[in-house]
């Protein structure tokens, strides 16, 4: 037993925290082995994540009882119970610091309201920072999570003003995080005049513009269709021609380009911008690609894409697999659903409860109601729950 080997199978099984822990536990008995503070939190995190947070704090408890307990493994407690909009709990494990030892800070204080804003608990967020103005005074960083909550995971342009507006109105400087928050959140709610508005002010009070402001305003032009495409990739351009000065493309840049000119239906211009992210030694993600993979026509151009994919080592994730499953189940052709049903196994990839959903209802649409029922039992057994209207509609059946 290696301790390479116990991350490598905690990480393939991270979507089964049933078979995780087991894994977990049997490894922990064998001989001339013991776990890594590393794979306490791998595990912490995997129970949390499906809600076994009892589980979960008794292997906090076990870490204690070993000396090896570490604030990192709270913090992932507090990621945990936000995603689960759990916020009391979150605020509970945060006051837990002091009673395992650990200091609490502005730091800490941060990774909370960032944990909230992360999962949308904005508002609670946003009252854990008035409320604590005593113990930890308002800056720039702490209200800038609060902002980046309002704009990115709520996307709410009014809340997030009013926010920018009490910065300016209590003299907290704003800097490029700031404006990059705000100019995001206008990006994606399609206001290209708040965008400019906002880009434009940067000038007018000395903020320099670095390149996540430019990918906003990319994003911006992309979104508002054909119209404008020609003018983002005027300042992608832009954006090369001063690489040298460090505001050159980056993955994130090419891949608002590449998807909009994919959404209106200029394929060979995306294939035109991928080669030229080569050409600048810009590296592709998997989210490269998947405009690509929802344009394909036909299976050839699906395979051909994935093949290009693995071939430059941008493996497939769950997501790759469940836009193709559905798109092969929309062409009724599902000796390709098999096909990637199996490769999923394959690349270490497990069928996880939205990975049965998806390949369920498409089973059952192309009316192989026997095969959606049988998936559905063995969805089941493995302890995920359909949702209520499936499990309906095969019971009907």
């Amino acid at each position: 037993m290696t301790s390479e080997l116990v991350s490598r199978v905690l990480t393939r099984v991270r979507n089964d925290h049933a078979a995780a822990y087991t894994f977990f536990l049997w490894a922990a008995k064998q001989r001339d082995y013991e776990h890594s503070i590393r794979h306490y939190h791998a595990m912490i995190s995997i129970l949390a994540k499906n809600r076994k947070f009892d589980t979960a704090w008794a292997l906090i408890d076990e870490m204690r009882m070993l000396s090896i307990l570490t604030s990192r493994a709270l913090v992932i407690m507090i990621r945990r119970y936000s995603a689960a909009h759990d916020v009391g709990k979150a605020i509970n494990t945060f006051y837990a610091f002091k009673r395992f030892g650990f200091e609490v800070g502005i730091n800490e204080f941060q990774e909370l309201l960032s944990a909230l804003c992360r999962y949308k608990n904005v508002e609670d967020a946003e009252h854990l920072l008035h409320c604590n103005d005593d113990v930890f005074p308002l800056d720039t960083k702490s209200f800038n999570i609060v902002l980046n909550g309002w704009c990115k995971a709520k996307e709410d342009v009014r809340q997030g003003m009013r926010l920018w507006k009490e910065m300016v109105r209590r003299g907290i400087p704003r800097d490029a995080y700031s404006y990059s928050s705000i100019i995001s959140c206008y990006a994606r709610v399609g206001n290209l005049n708040g965008v400019m508005r906002m880009f434009n002010l940067m000038k007018d009070e000395g903020v320099s513009r670095d390149r996540k402001i430019y990918n906003s305003v990319i994003y911006a032009l992309a979104r508002r269709g054909n119209n404008y495409l020609n003018d983002a990739m005027n300042i992608v351009r832009m954006m090369e021609q001063r690489k040298g000065e460090g505001e050159g493309p980056n993955v994130a840049t090419y891949n608002s380009l590449i998807k909009a000119l994919c959404k209106a239906k200029r394929v060979n211009d995306a294939r035109s911008v991928l080669n030229r992210m080569r050409l600048n030694h810009v590296s592709p993600s998997v989210r490269t690609y998947h405009p690509l993979l929802r344009r394909a026509v036909n299976a050839e151009e699906v395979f051909d894409v994935l093949n290009e994919m693995r071939r430059v080592g941008c493996v497939p994730v769950v997501d790759s697999y469940l836009m193709l499953i559905r798109k092969f189940c929309r062409w009724r052709q599902l000796n390709n659903v098999w096909k990637l049903w199996d490769e999923m196994h394959k690349y270490g990839l497990s069928h996880d409860r939205s990975s049965y959903s998806v390949l369920i209802n498409g089973l059952f649409l192309n009316g192989f109601l026997e095969d959606a029922w049988r998936y559905c039992q063995e969805m089941k057994a493995k302890g995920f729950e359909p949702e209520p209207k499936m499990d309906e509609m095969l019971k009907a059946w």
